[in-house]
């Protein structure tokens, strides 16, 4: 099993930035994909992006081009860069491990209007 560490969130007015980290414990961390999810309130859990060991990059539609995954392998850490936020951007924003399915405590992103 691996734990998922995430931070960065906070409250933002809407356009602005917030930069996530999901810190990874274990060693097999830099051969596998790591994905970030978000759930807004009342609504379900919402996959946002991946990031396999290579680099190839996956992103959700409503999130192409404003937002950025990059991995940091030397730190065990996955960046969730999120640009010209929107209101409908709040949320929890959780990492998840997929091959154990092993998810974080989640970070909390509010954007304001």
């Amino acid at each position: 099993q691996v734990q998922l560490v995430e931070s960065g969130g906070g409250l933002v007015q809407a356009g602005g930035s917030l930069r996530l980290s999901c810190v990874v414990s274990g060693s097999i961390y830099s051969i596998n994909t790591i994905e970030w999810y978000r759930q807004a309130p009342g609504k379900q859990r919402e996959f946002v992006s991946r990031i396999l060991s290579g680099g190839i990059t996956n992103y959700a539609d409503s999130v192409k081009g404003r937002f950025t995954i990059s991995r940091d392998n030397a730190k065990n850490t996955v960046h969730l860069q999120m640009n010209s936020l929107k209101p409908e951007d709040t949320g929890v924003y959780y990492c998840r491990f997929p091959i154990f399915n092993s998810w974080g405590q989640g970070t909390q992103v509010t954007v304001s209007s």
